[in-house]
């Protein structure tokens, strides 16, 4: 997963030039067949020479600047609604842009490390999707990658419509995402590629946010020591802030829907901080991209390596685990994954699962359906009564069920000396009850708590259950 040293010294850092007098330029992210959000203010922006006249025109509305001493302008056209095709004209004294074939609908973002950079050339069934990616109305732009000590302005890429062409090397989770939402409601989709595989989250934080904790900052100084000892430490990806301050800071004017994340893998280990780090992040690309509290959908880490004989306390339970209390925050939304992963590899290749989940997940989210089955059972409390627990859950739509039939699998109960064993656990109702002959007096119960769990809960829609375990104070809970 993590990128060797030797080829963070290859990076290379996007700078932006100042245009020549009257050339009017925009950012990479404006180009033929672009999507622009539906039904908000459509920012514009670019540079020209100082003080020259800039005129922006989109569908049917019109808007005027000025480009300052420094040569930047900005304008904001009124919303359109869904639909198109439009084209976007830009204008100066005397140089003029056109772009053909804009479409207004839903951008996202989809982010992270190599589970979201994975192609879908590479994915299950790969042959079958790739030829079935023609999808016209779904527009795809992968950022370029690049680090960068401050914020810049611009970045490379350029925006296609989804073809087996132009899919295959696609991020198989970010298109099946795509697909399953651009069917469900209908409007075109744009999604904004930005990841890169291996990088941990604070990569992909600001420095002002990591800073204003004092239990981050010291990931900040831990990089700042590190460059003054090896300034070629600037072109390590794995850098505080460096892969915000390239790939997602000159995204931040854009008007979104919302965005998606796959990653954590590279911030197992740390699960503590990680459960600080990761709202940090989700809070700090709220602010920045200046949209409210937009949708945030995150997977959480597929099951992974040697299942254990015996249940055991686990790096990777505990960063799920850390990933679940960020639903805790606003308009947030979690895939889970613990049943679609591989013991020997740590890209599974079934993306489809993962982009519907995280599909329904923006539906119920960002779209309101309220009655739509959007997660699987996401425990909420528990009673226990001398030798067994009774387990309570949100998101048990349609009723709980082992995938499969048979008995419920992933359950270890322990009693008061906290050491546990494989329990027998069994439905009534919306409940779980698990017990033990082994046990006394129950006083806790882990399930999928693993690497790797040999787990079946899931919904009347057969969503898997989020892994859980009621002897920690902060594990995740249900929210509607």
């Amino acid at each position: 997963m993590r990128v060797v040293q030797a080829a963070l010294a290859a990076s290379s850092i996007l700078v932006v030039s100042h245009p020549a007098a009257a050339d009017v330029k925009l950012p990479a992210l404006f180009g033929n067949h672009m999507v622009v959000q539906r039904d908000a203010a459509i920012s514009i922006w670019g540079t020209a020479a100082p003080g020259e006249p800039v005129r922006a025109a989109l569908g049917p509305h019109v808007s005027t600047a000025k480009a300052g001493a420094d040569g930047r302008w900005s304008v904001a056209l009124p919303p359109l609604p869904a639909g198109g095709p439009h084209t976007l004209v830009v204008e100066g004294t005397g140089s003029r842009l056109e772009f053909a074939d804009v479409l207004a609908g839903d951008v996202w973002i989809c982010s992270g490390q190599s589970n979201m950079e994975w192609p879908l050339g590479a994915s299950r069934d790969a042959e079958t999707e790739v030829a079935a990616a023609g999808v016209p109305k779904i527009r795809l732009f992968t950022v370029e990658k690049a680090i960068a000590s401050e914020p810049l302005a611009d970045l490379g890429g350029r925006w296609s419509v989804a073809s087996p062409e132009t899919a295959k090397a696609f991020s198989a989770v970010g298109y099946f995402f795509g697909r399953d939402l651009h069917a469900a409601i209908g409007v075109p989709i744009g999604l904004v590629h930005s990841s890169w595989g291996g990088t941990p989250a604070e990569s992909w934080t600001s420095r002002a946010a990591l800073e204003s904790d004092p239990d981050l900052s010291p990931i900040v100084k831990q990089w700042d020591d590190a460059l003054a000892k090896d300034p070629k430490a600037a072109g390590n990806p794995l850098r505080a802030s460096g892969l915000f301050n390239a790939m997602i800071a000159p995204l931040t004017p854009f008007s979104i829907r919302g965005a998606i994340w796959y990653q954590g893998e590279s911030n197992v280990g740390r699960a503590p901080q990680y459960r600080k780090l990761f709202p940090a992040m989700i809070r700090d690309w709220r602010r920045s991209f200046g949209r409210g509290e937009f949708p945030f959908l995150f997977v959480q880490l597929a099951n992974f390596m040697a299942r254990a004989p015996e249940p055991a306390d686990s790096d990777w339970a505990e960063l799920r685990e850390a990933q679940g209390a960020a639903l805790a925050l606003p308009n947030t939304g979690m895939a889970v994954a613990i049943d679609i992963g591989e013991e020997g590899d740590i890209h599974p290749r079934n993306k489809q699962d993962v982009g519907r989940r995280l599909a329904l997940a923006a539906r119920a989210i960002a779209h309101k359906e309220r009655s739509l089955a959007h997660s699987g059972p996401v425990y909420r409390g528990m009673t226990a009564a001398g030798g067994s627990i009774r387990l309570a859950f949100d998101h048990a739509d349609g009723g709980l069920a082992a995938r499969g039939g048979g008995a419920l699998k992933g359950f270890a109960i322990a009693g008061e000396d906290g050491k546990f064993v494989w329990a027998d656990a069994t439905i009534d109702g919306e409940t779980v009850v698990v017990r033990s002959a082994r046990i006394g007096k129950a006083a806790a119960v882990r399930y999928a708590w693993a690497d790797n769990p040999d787990c079946n809960l899931v919904n009347g829609a057969g969503l898997p259950a989020a892994p859980f375990r009621t002897d920690s104070p902060g594990a995740a809970s249900a929210r509607d």
